[in-house]
């Protein structure tokens, strides 16, 4: 069944000039400007691709643009899914499966994440270099999961080595801040208590979120290489613990994009 619902989107989005991208970019909350940095843009809303899951976060757009950036042709999704709005595993990563069959050759993720490494500020940038999965599922736990790719889905090294390398010499000429470190995704959509803000850092994570590593081990089970990188938009001090600003979360976002935009950009042009 999904390998029929992914030949229609694809279909749709070739008819609608999505011609074979090398670069497939998730961009996550409060992180869309590196949309308006695309070349000769199409965009294709995700209300029109057939199979594709709607945006129900108010804050993320709910389209694909396909055009260039930095010389080489890109499809950026510019809102992602998530458990918390009552999608499956399936759902979630059914854009990263149809960019890869459109033909993209490397994945670029985003995130907004909350530092529970407090050496990291807000607005600083985290590349990940290994996350924990606290979601309570995979999306590889289906039957005919076989005619993607292994199963048993090696996740040693789950981030691409040569890219997050590059990245960091990126940053270190570009004067970025870019921290190295654990990614824990939860369900949400509730925020942590400071109970689970102190065992997140017992099992070692720097910053979690409720994204990405879904789509992290859709990526690896199609021997897709990923780079992702965390945007800190607050300091989860269990000890100092203050309510959640939503609104302040987003404008930190907002504020830090522009470094990320930078990265990524950068790294486009060594590829």
């Amino acid at each position: 069944m999904i390998q029929k619902q992914l030949k229609e989107s694809v279909a749709y989005l070739k008819s609608k000039g999505f011609d074979s991208p090398e670069i497939g970019i998730v961009l996550g909350t409060g992180l869309g400007k590196l949309a308006e940095q695309i070349e000769d843009p199409i965009e294709a809303h995700y209300n029109h691709i057939p199979f594709f899951p709607l945006a129900t976060v108010e804050f993320h757009t709910g389209k694909l643009i396909y055009g260039t950036l930095e010389g080489k042709k890109a499809v950026v999704m510019q809102g992602r899914f998530h458990l918390y709005e009552g999608y499956d595993f399936l759902d979630i990563t059914y854009p990263i499966r149809v960019m890869h069959q459109l033909g993209i050759e490397k994945l670029f993720i985003s995130n907004a994440a909350g530092a529970i490494n407090l050496n990291y500020k807000e607005g600083d940038l985290m590349l990940i270099d290994d996350h924990i999965n606290l979601q309570g599922g995979s999306p590889l736990a289906f039957k005919g999961v076989g005619q993607f790719g292994e199963r048993f889905t090696d996740m040693s090294e789950p981030y691409d080595d040569p890219m997050c390398k590059a990245l960091l010499n990126i940053a270190e000429k570009e004067n970025i801040t870019l921290h190295k470190g654990v990614y824990a995704s939860v369900v949400g959509p509730q925020l942590e208590t400071k109970a689970e803000y102190r065992m997140l850092k017992i099992i070692g994570a720097d910053a979690v979120g409720m994204s990405t590593v879904p789509e992290v081990i859709v990526a690896n089970h199609l021997n897709l290489p990923i780079i992702a990188v965390s945007v800190i938009t607050d300091e989860c001090d269990p000890d100092n613990l203050k309510p959640a600003d939503i609104q302040r979360i987003l404008k930190t976002a907002e504020a830090a994009e522009p470094k990320m935009v930078k990265l990524f950009k950068e790294l486009i042009k060594t590829l």
